[in-house]
């Protein structure tokens, strides 16, 4: 796996810092609050795992998975809703927590429906933000890393369901994800 990363983007250690700074600062601003943390599934479980540690609070969790990826690297426009929450989630604080947000689309998508469900109120968690693909426009509330126009995997994030468990952020070599042809 190591053989196929061009470069490392982000170390465990950053990565492990930044997650310490996210929950300190989760935690204060949800102190008193009944807070929902609603993981999308699968990406953003290795995220979520050390973040509820970081945090300080008492919490509940919930999962849901989405689709908009096909076997390709890019976004096909279309969401689905594979898993939905176990838990109602009326009155209560929910913040949503994402490995990576890229164009927007698919979190967007998600954001409505969770407001449609009238949580007290509703925010953003992202490990990773690629803002310079972003479509949609959208308040992240806490974020761990603004990243560059490249493909990453580790941490969680993968490739054809590989790279997840790498403990690291990486960018993944050209020629895995377009094939043998790049030049």
């Amino acid at each position: 796996m190591l053989e196929d990363i061009q470069e490392i983007l982000l170390t465990e250690k950053q990565i492990q810092a930044r997650v310490k700074e996210l929950g300190e600062e989760i935690s204060r601003d949800y102190t008193g609050k009944d807070l929902v943390l609603v993981s999308v599934l699968r990406g953003g479980v290795v995220f979520l795992t050390d973040l509820i540690r970081a945090i300080t609070l008492p919490i509940s969790l919930d999962f849901m998975a989405i689709s908009s990826y096909g076997p390709s690297t890019e976004s096909l426009g279309v969401v689905r809703l594979i898993k939905d929450l176990e838990e109602s989630i009326n009155g209560r604080d929910v913040l949503v927590v994402e490995d990576i947000i890229d164009t927007g689309l698919t979190l967007s998508y998600l954001m409505r429906n969770l407001e449609s469900r009238k949580p007290a109120s509703l925010g953003i968690c992202t490990l990773l933000d690629k803002s310079v693909r972003r479509i949609v426009d959208m308040t992240v509330h806490y974020k761990g890393f603004d990243i560059p126009d490249v493909f990453v995997v580790g941490y969680g994030l993968d490739y054809g369901q590989k790279y997840r468990n790498l403990p690291f952020i990486g960018i993944l070599k050209p020629e895995i994800y377009l094939g043998e042809n790049v030049s």
